[in-house]
């Protein structure tokens, strides 16, 4: 058995709204990661075997490792289909939000959500989630969102009905979102609801395969360059920083999700507990932030790139050059010495 963690009222709450509508849609975040499309197909099959009718909408392309999940193909890009997207989203009686906590982490679509008459459920394990949804389910202590979507299917006393499909979606997503359960998974729970998982039929062998054995040669060798040419060492913090121009991506021709991961590389060095990833994008430089320990990097991407997250894992977003976005974590180590140096 598992914990009763999302309060009744609230599961009562989202079983009334699912008796008085069946046109869906389910939205997640920017630059969809595995937890968003994980938490999102697996909510999208069990509500789509209960003869509703539902959508993804994702606010642009995402990964294609995820793209063998079953439903990845019937996903709809807002950026491909922005007029499509948008009269799924205003004729919807019913929008799930999940895997964020307030609107501006969708883009554009958030407005369009905010402005939306359907009722709204947020799903979701990020602080400080904002008041726009009629029921919030959200609690950060939770490894994932994907695991926050079992758990309410199993309070709505439908595990029996969950299919095959709707498991595996839920299981990359926990997997994902955990690092391959290598970091925020202590919680003896999650191996009982990997447990329940497997006995839906689920490989959990060949998910990890499909997610992590699924790369292309030319991301290999952006890893190996990135690692021998662009990764700063900080011993003194113990902290390492990696960054990427997008000349440096185009020329290993990278693709949606190729550095999937690099974030958390430098922390297999000895003594280094922070690393963060700076990659130029289009109009800004993202940011990736991982830590071990009690490191608090969504303390720090909150401070300097106006981002948030997870204690151990987090992002942000910077308006400038790659040397303004290094200068800025430069300048900012030395402020929390007295954590990363114990």
């Amino acid at each position: 058995m598992i914990s009763k963690i999302i309060d009744s009222r609230k599961i009562s709450q989202v079983e009334d709204l699912l008796d008085k509508h069946d046109k869906i849609v389910i939205v997640t975040h920017v630059s969809p990661d595995g937890d968003a499309i994980g938490s999102s197909l697996g909510l999208y099959h069990y509500l789509n075997d209960l003869g509703n009718e539902v959508t993804v909408i994702v606010p642009n392309v995402f990964p294609d490792f995820l793209r063998w999940i079953k439903g990845a193909k019937d996903i709809l890009v807002y950026e491909k289909y922005p007029e499509y997207a948008q009269k799924l989203i205003e004729e919807a009686q019913l929008i799930f939000c999940l895997d964020f906590n307030i609107p501006k982490r969708t883009n554009n679509v958030g407005p369009l959500i905010e402005a939306a008459k359907a009722k709204k459920v947020m799903v979701d394990h990020h602080p400080e989630p904002s008041d726009f949804c009629d029921v919030t389910i959200s609690y950060p202590q939770i490894s994932s969102t994907s695991e926050l979507v079992f758990r309410l299917i199993c309070r709505m006393g439908d595990f029996e009905a969950m299919s095959k499909e709707c498991a595996e979606a839920i299981y990359t997503g926990m997997m994902t979102d955990t690092g391959a359960f290598t970091y925020n998974s202590n919680n003896a729970e999650i191996y009982y609801i990997i447990g329940e998982l497997l006995k839906k039929g689920i490989d959990k062998d060949q998910i990890y395969s499909n997610v992590y054995h699924n790369y292309s040669e030319d991301r290999y060798r952006m890893l190996g360059y990135t690692l021998s040419e662009k990764m700063k060492i900080y011993p003194e913090y113990n902290a390492a920083l990696i960054w990427l121009t997008k000349e440096e991506q185009a020329k290993y021709h990278a693709k949606k999700g190729d550095t999937e991961g690099f974030a958390n590389l430098p922390l297999n060095i000895s003594k280094i507990i922070f690393s963060v990833f700076l990659r130029e994008d289009n109009e800004m430089i993202k940011i990736s932030l991982r830590s071990q320990g009690d490191f608090p990097t969504n303390k720090f991407s909150a401070q300097c790139f106006n981002g948030g997250g997870h204690l151990n894992a987090s992002g942000g977003e910077f308006y400038g050059t790659l040397e303004e976005a290094i200068a800025i974590f430069e300048k900012t180590l030395p402020e929390y010495k007295d954590l990363l140096i114990k």
